[in-house]
């Protein structure tokens, strides 16, 4: 399975505003900033997040998105799965037509890895992320780089 920029943004974009919960609204210009992700790319990402239900929009002075639940509520799967990426590690995306139309030697081996993938990812919260020693000690170092004004973006 590869996991594209767009899965992998989104997932830090997402992280970016389960960091931030408790403090309201974000812009996604601050996170572009503090991640250094395009804001246009950005813009596209939480339509379709927003579509899924993973964060709400606010509009007007102090608008931005927050999360529309709690972390804890939220997988790295549903993320992913939101922005239409697949999590499958076959070769024929699960159609079994692999080998000349039919299922290649090692179909049900990827077929079996996509499976515990996704388990995986659904087993993992944005909360349990944020209360990672090493998640913080990175957000940290991204909060001060921007209130100082040098931005990664």
């Amino acid at each position: 399975m590869k996991l594209t920029t767009k899965g992998r943004y989104a997932v830090t974009a997402m992280l970016d505003l389960a960091i931030h919960f408790d403090k309201g609204a974000v812009t996604l210009a601050q996170i572009a900033a503090r991640q250094g992700i395009s804001l246009s790319y950005l813009e596209q990402l939480f339509a379709r997040l927003r579509r899924q239900g993973l964060v709400q929009s606010t509009r007007g002075p102090g608008g931005g998105y927050a999360l529309a639940m709690a972390p804890e509520k939220i997988s790295v799967a549903e993320i992913i799965v939101a922005i239409n990426e697949q999590i499958d590690a076959t070769r024929c995306g699960g159609d079994q037509n692999c080998s000349s139309e039919e299922r290649c030697l090692t179909h049900y081996l990827w077929e079996d890895l996509s499976e515990r993938i996704r388990e995986f990812l659904s087993g993992i919260s944005l909360g349990e992320l944020v209360n990672r020693p090493n998640v913080q000690e990175v957000a940290m170092r991204q909060e001060n780089r921007t209130d100082v004004g040098v931005s990664s973006y």
